[in-house]
């Protein structure tokens, strides 16, 4: 459709601006998630330096964590998506494969690449930073079967909440509430809420506080895979009436 101009000349009406180009999309899922852990280990560290008291190195790890994750959504958001996170982009993939602008496969084979060489970049960054050895596996064992189920349950949130927001038009809020979720989830999950296979995988990488033994991180990822199912069964059963009241609207 056309509109005149103050000329009389007829111009187009303004289109949706073009897609970000996918390499600035997966620059973005690389840099997020290496900083991510980055403010993840890096505040463990710091924390473990300044004070004995394993509660408080917790409150400021999770404390880091809840404003570096905030700025990141809200700088990275509008380019990526902001994921940081492989179940994320899954979820993201499944929940939109039959709609030719949702994210395809494509994307998908980008993005977590970058976001695994991202969080393994970020936790060599913070061991850089406060002068640890750049590569030491972590010996934090957290195989036990109550850590696993904490994955499920911080996955599972993590998932619900994101596309529950979707679902009703308030993505507008994702960097205050999935910030806030996940500081929330540090103290009322067993496994402090890794929530992000990886998160998880670069967290192997550092022998520091936040770190994870590389024999638990096969329990954890597969734990988080299943949270991330259990989270879009939630979000099917909650908000249904959402795509109903859309179906009636058009």
């Amino acid at each position: 459709m056309n509109h005149a101009n103050a000329d009389g000349a007829e111009e187009p009406l303004a289109v949706e601006p073009p897609a970000v180009p996918l390499l600035n999309r997966v620059a973005a899922e690389l840099v997020g998630t290496a900083a991510l852990v980055a403010v993840v280990v890096g505040s463990g560290i710091q924390a473990t330096e300044l004070t004995q008291d394993v509660g408080l190195q917790l409150l400021a790890n999770s404390l880091a964590t809840v404003f570096g994750l905030g700025v990141l959504i809200l700088l990275l958001g509008p380019v990526s998506g902001a994921h940081f996170n492989p179940v994320v982009t899954l979820a993201e993939w499944w929940t939109g494969r039959r709609d030719p602008k949702g994210l395809g496969a494509r994307e998908v084979a980008a993005y977590i690449p970058a976001q695994i060489a991202g969080a393994i970049g970020g936790a060599v960054l913070a061991d850089a930073m406060f002068g640890q050895a750049l590569v030491e596996w972590s010996t934090h064992d957290r195989s036990a079967g109550h850590l696993l189920l904490g994955e499920v349950v911080a996955t599972a949130g993590l998932v619900l909440l994101i596309f529950g927001l979707a679902k009703s038009d308030l993505l507008r809020f994702a960097p205050v509430a999935v910030a806030s979720y996940i500081g929330a989830a540090y103290w009322f999950t067993s496994s402090t809420s890794f929530a992000n296979p990886a998160v998880t995988i670069g967290r192997a990488f550092t022998d520091t506080f936040a770190g994870i033994a590389p024999s638990s991180v096969s329990g954890f990822i597969g734990m988080q895979l299943i949270g991330g199912v259990v989270g879009l069964v939630l979000v099917a059963l909650v908000f249904t009436h959402r795509a109903g009241r859309k179906a009636d609207a058009s």
